[in-house]
């Protein structure tokens, strides 16, 4: 974290982040003035905290120096295309959600799923956390995950169980992998799929920032980690803030980061949202949380909700998928096709 690296108070540096200033570019683009109103300092300290950002980006020229790299970073389009194509993805358990999906939640892309309190966030959340570890020679990524928890909503039990029914799945439909009987047997234990899941508690909006500033460094120690869930996105960002546009800055920097994170590392970033009312032609409707700035900061974004009694899931925005909508259901085992998806494969 760039912060972290300048030689002032630990107070100060929680000061520069709650403000938004989390890196030594953000800092250097403020006035003195500027900055002594934002982080509340005299005048004299915020020229300090400026000569120091200043001092430490010479030090290391590659530190702040995103925007000059990303010059040198240009490709075509149709390299992109190409790439387009063979973009990995990660399994929901739920074959009609990963066909709408175009295979499942698309990895270096970030994807964010919202919905009501009891519609399955976190069970989905979990489910993914547990299937980016399908091994590659059963048609997943194995992978490893980072799970940020804001809410406290996160259950251990509840991924042990998932784990277990996904290892009993793999088992079932080895067959369809590999000839050879002892090449059927699945190898992996569910001890070793919580393993492989970094659990993250976050209890405040500065925290989470600090969080997302230091995953760059966290993921190039622990290799492998192919997909950030965090949940829920909004908890902390819906409390304690009287200035919404200091608000909405953190949160449109916080998003540029783990877009950052997707790309670099080739990594699924899931963020998982709330619900709000909004005021729309005469009456108050659902809406997801964090207002319509947010609404652009993500790369695909599906709403989760109540048809009857079933749970749906509808692709709300994306550049490369269709609206449409799929049923979901979810079960001791994990996130599976709705009812009503496998009786109708059983009439067929």
């Amino acid at each position: 974290m760039e912060v972290g690296m300048l030689p002032i108070s630990a107070s100060k540096r929680g000061k520069l982040l709650a403000a938004g200033y989390t890196s030594l570019h953000s800092i250097s683009r403020a006035s003195a003035s500027q900055l002594a109103t934002d982080i509340e300092v005299s005048q004299d300290e915020a020229c300090e905290i400026l000569k120091y950002a200043s001092q430490t980006s010479a030090l290391d020229p590659s530190i702040g120096n995103s925007n000059t790299s990303n010059l040198y970073g240009g490709q075509t389009a149709w390299t992109m295309l190409n790439e387009e194509k063979f973009n990995t993805r990660i399994t929901t358990s739920c074959v009609d959600l990963d066909n709408i999906l175009g295979g499942g939640i698309t990895c270096k892309e970030v994807t964010e799923l919202g919905g009501v309190p009891g519609i399955g966030k976190t069970q989905i959340g979990i489910q993914l956390a547990v299937n980016v570890q399908i091994p590659l020679e059963y048609g997943g990524l194995g992978g490893k995950a980072i799970y940020i928890d804001t809410e406290g909503s996160f259950m251990v039990e509840r991924v042990l169980q998932i784990a277990e029914a996904c290892i009993e799945d793999m088992s079932e439909y080895s067959h369809h992998f590999h000839n050879n009987v002892q090449d059927c047997e699945v190898k992996m234990h569910p001890n070793s799929i919580l393993e492989n899941i970094f659990y993250f508690r976050v209890c405040s909006y500065t925290e989470q920032i600090a969080l997302v500033n230091y995953l760059d460094k966290f993921i190039e120690e622990h290799k492998d980690v192919k997909i950030i869930i965090i949940d829920s996105v909004t908890f902390h960002f819906r409390q304690d803030f009287e200035d919404m546009a200091l608000r909405t800055r953190l949160l449109n920097e916080m998003a540029l980061k783990l877009m950052k994170l997707a790309r670099k590392f080739c990594s699924a970033v899931v963020l998982l949202n709330q619900v709000t009312t909004k005021y729309i032609e005469g009456s108050y409707q659902l809406t997801l949380a964090l207002g319509d700035s947010w609404s652009h900061s993500c790369t695909n974004r599906i709403i989760l909700f109540w048809n009857g009694d079933e749970r749906h899931a509808y692709i709300d925005k994306s550049p490369s998928l269709k609206s449409a909508s799929a049923a979901y259901s979810v079960t001791t085992r994990g996130i599976r096709n709705s009812n009503s998806s496998c009786k109708r494969i059983k009439m067929v």
